[in-house]
């Protein structure tokens, strides 16, 4: 017994302190399957339907008209890419984020998931910034926010788990690639309309 307290006594208090530092399984949440499914189609559904609808919004009345009577440069795809496109990035955002709260739930995540909610609102907000106001710099002002935020965002997974933010990669290099259309469009067409050119760069 004597030993045993001579243990205690030189390792009891660094026993305690991993106690506390070193993640405990049993106190990890461990989700259901039922949990996991609803959070998993709440959010594709967040995802997919923000973006779906403040698209098919804007659209709507003249974007796409006034889109097709912008000059563009000569590397524009075609509209019809970016619907798949995005449609593939939004999947693989929200498989990302899914990712993340399967590592404690939104508690425990909260800021990794708060941050990626934010982006969320910054990527639907863009299209009603040059599809409904028509300002192209604002818009192209505002992608820029917007990669910023996807990149703290991929930070953040990143330190939860690594696969989750390797899936952000081509929503970094697509949201690149609109932005540097973006500016093109403005350039190409500030002095046609003034402040009232904008386009609907990656949508």
């Amino acid at each position: 017994s004597s030993v045993s307290s001579g243990i205690n006594a030189e390792y009891g208090g660094d026993l305690v302190l991993c106690y506390f530092v070193v993640p405990q399984r049993a106190n990890m949440h461990t989700p259901s399957t039922t949990e996991s499914c609803v959070t998993f189609f709440f959010i594709v559904g967040v995802t997919f339907g923000g973006g779906f609808a403040t698209t098919a919004l804007t659209t709507a009345e003249d974007g796409d008209e006034w889109y097709d009577g912008l000059e563009k440069p000569s590397w524009t795809p075609p509209n019809t890419v970016f619907g798949p496109v995005w449609a593939a990035l939004y999947f693989l955002m929200a498989v990302a984020a899914f990712m993340v709260w399967r590592r404690g739930g939104f508690l425990k995540q909260a800021l990794p998931l708060s941050v990626y909610a934010v982006q969320l609102v910054a990527n639907f907000s863009w299209v009603f910034i040059y599809l409904e106001a028509k300002d192209l710099l604002a818009a192209f002002i505002e992608i820029c926010c917007l990669w910023v935020l996807i990149l703290v965002t991929a930070v953040l997974f990143g330190r939860v788990r690594r696969a989750a933010a390797f899936l952000l990669v081509p929503y970094l290099i697509w949201v690149f690639f609109a932005g540097s259309l973006n500016y093109e469009l403005w350039r190409l067409n500030k002095d046609n309309n003034g402040t009232d050119t904008n386009g609907t760069a990656a949508r």
